[in-house]
């Protein structure tokens, strides 16, 4: 779990301020809701053959007894919160979150135990239409942030039903492999056998290569659904891959799922991840309700955009304040600047010091000019400007004119 410095903030700042424009140019809404949920939600949403539950979620007792989780992911939660607010049932709704996640897993690159998630979660459309606008809304953030290199891997998991019966195929076929299988797949053999699909061991490739497949076995209605999906993204020139193999490694998701990977990560590939989970609201105790969402680690994307990034956090100007009649009206000054100029960065010394230290504050602040208030400015009614980051002139300036120079730097 890390720290994020000062230094890296407006990277961070940055790039959630790129995601919230792209959300809200598609109409979507933020929820939030409580890092600690009851540990039941997660074991219901996610299942309990899964590595999360399993292995990686943080669980504790309060002190009432009460079994309580670190959520370890978001769609569970938002699940839970859209059911009790009466978001859901009957109501369209397009909803993003961002926050912290935990999972006590093996710390690598883009991933640790406390990390972070934006996730965007639909309720109440059916269509692959609104699969489709799921996934153009991240094309256009990667677009946005212009990251390059990225994979879209697409599935369709078909219905619960068609899910069952090749579930069963699954069970026969690798069962007549047992001999093959690691000790990680021989477990889920029996409670979830779909997961061996998604194994990274490399000794299962060609077995799991040789599987029955789920396209295979799909219902009519599930196949349509994808194929006009497929054709919707052909039309909107976003390519992507049919990965068979692709089944997520939550279970409740159906019909699509997708992952935009990339080789930039290591073993960490995937950037983002989603399809949907029409299931999850009635499972919940909520009415029966078609939902569909996605997630993407922000870690993960901040390692391959930070190059592209470019936040603009430094101070406009730095107050330098001589004298003790200009360090008395210096704040009071700085105040009536920040007023009259909406959006200005001014960073006022404090604390003392004489010129050149301050100048020196000034210089190491990033800030484009030096405003510079002595005793001898007070009393002329006016202000020093000196440019810090270019070849240009002193100048002193009475305060009106000084508002239209630091709007300049503003706009």
């Amino acid at each position: 779990m890390n720290d994020v410095p000062p230094e890296d903030t407006p990277y961070w700042q940055k790039l959630e301020a790129e995601i919230r424009a792209v959300l809200a140019g598609y109409g979507y809404q933020e929820i939030r809701f409580p890092i600690v949920e009851s540990t039941e939600l997660f074991k219901r949403s996610i299942g309990e053959v899964t590595d999360i539950v399993e292995k990686e979620m943080y669980t504790f007792e309060d002190r009432n007894g009460d079994s309580l989780t670190l959520r370890p992911e978001g769609t569970a939660s938002c699940v839970r919160a859209g059911i009790q607010g009466g978001l859901l049932y009957n109501q369209i709704q397009r909803l993003w979150y961002m926050g912290p996640m935990f999972r006590h897993e093996r710390p690598q690159k883009g991933r640790y135990r406390q990390f972070h998630q934006v996730g965007v979660e639909t309720f109440g459309m059916t269509g692959p239409d609104l699969d489709a606008e799921l996934i153009l809304m991240t094309a256009r953030l990667w677009k946005r942030l212009g990251l390059d290199g990225l994979e879209l891997q697409l599935n369709s998991l078909g219905t619960s039903e068609a899910r069952a019966a090749y579930r069963r195929q699954l069970v026969d076929y690798f069962g007549a492999h047992r001999e093959q299988l690691d000790e990680d797949s021989k477990r889920r053999l029996e409670g979830n056998p779909l997961r061996i699909l998604d194994s990274k061991n490399p000794d299962l490739r060609e077995l799991i290569a040789q599987a029955p497949k789920l396209t295979e076995h799909l219902d009519a209605e599930s196949r349509e659904h994808f194929a006009t999906l497929c054709g919707i993204l052909d039309a909107a020139g976003v390519s992507y891959r049919v990965n068979p193999c692709l089944v997520r490694g939550l279970d409740y998701y159906s019909r699509t799922v997708f992952e935009w990977v990339t080789d930039q990560l290591g073993a960490q590939g995937t950037v983002c991840a989603g399809g949907r989970f029409d299931g999850l609201v009635e499972q919940l105790g909520g009415k029966p309700t078609p939902a569909a969402g996605f997630a993407m680690g922000l870690e993960r994307l901040l390692e391959l955009v930070r190059g592209q990034l470019r936040p603009d956090h430094e101070p406009h100007a730095y107050l330098v304040l001589v004298g003790d009649t200009a360090q008395r009206q210096g704040l009071v000054l700085a105040e009536r600047l920040r007023d009259a100029v909406p959006g200005l960065r001014l960073q006022t010394h404090c604390g003392g010091g004489n010129f050149k230290n301050q100048f020196k504050r000034a210089d190491k602040s990033g800030a484009k000019v030096a405003l510079v208030l002595g005793d001898d400015e007070v009393a002329q009614g006016s202000v020093g400007v000196k440019y810090l980051r270019e070849d240009t002139q002193q100048q002193n300036l009475a305060e009106a004119a000084l508002v239209e120079c630091l709007t300049k730097f503003v706009n």
